[in-house]
């Protein structure tokens, strides 16, 4: 009785130690994981050098904007609605009631691409699809003849189409470019402020840009 005794507590002796080591692998491998760096990269178009990259998961330089949407006094002649790009000053403005103003911070275009005059929204779109200018497959002649709509997409989440030009408003899947001049012409908010605009905006609304 007492030998049996003995078997069960070295049984539940060498449980423990079992457990013990288990838990400790797992501790290892935990820290393991959190020390490496996440190497999952996802190929997105650049529009600073108009080519494909790989973006890696884990890029630490590339954050989001530090520009953040705020209401603002804003005296114009245009009605609430309306939106105003201010080129020079990279911001974006929709007119509100009583002297206000939704701003936005904005990516516009580089040297060479920058525009300005008064259009239309024609169209909205969500998450929309990307055609590629003509011109621009000839500059990259690997770009796809068109990119379904997604996050990794350079047109982002929403898009507000601007007359019959080939220019939009649109979301970005590089939100660090805010602010910045590399864009080819089009106007570019992060995905959660072009939502927010898209959100406000109606078809028909005038669009005004100044350089």
């Amino acid at each position: 009785m007492q030998s049996g005794i003995y078997t069960v507590r070295g049984a539940v002796r060498h449980m423990n130690k079992m457990k013990t080591t288990v838990a400790a692998l797992i501790a290892a491998l935990m820290t393991a994981s959190m020390a490496m760096p996440a190497v999952a990269s996802t190929r997105y178009y650049n529009f600073d050098t108009n080519t494909w990259e790989e973006r890696s998961a884990t890029q630490g330089s590339r954050k989001g904007s530090s520009i953040k949407k705020e209401i603002v006094s804003y005296q114009s002649k245009y009605k609430p609605g309306t939106i105003v790009v201010e080129t020079s000053e990279r911001r974006l403005y929709l007119v509100l009631e009583d002297g206000k103003a939704m701003k936005y911070g904005i990516g516009v275009g580089r040297d060479g691409f920058r525009w300005s005059g008064q259009h239309r929204i024609t169209r909205t779109a969500e998450w929309p699809g990307w055609t590629p200018p003509a011109a621009m497959r000839k500059r990259v002649p690997d770009l796809p003849a068109y990119m379904p709509g997604g996050p990794n997409n350079p047109l982002g989440a929403r898009a507000l189409y601007i007359g019959s030009t080939l220019y939009r408003i649109h979301g970005t899947s590089e939100p660090w470019t805010i602010g910045q001049a590399v864009s080819s012409g089009c106007i570019r908010l992060t995905n959660d402020d072009v939502t927010d605009l898209y959100e406000r905006v109606k078809v028909g609304a005038l669009v005004v840009v100044n350089q």
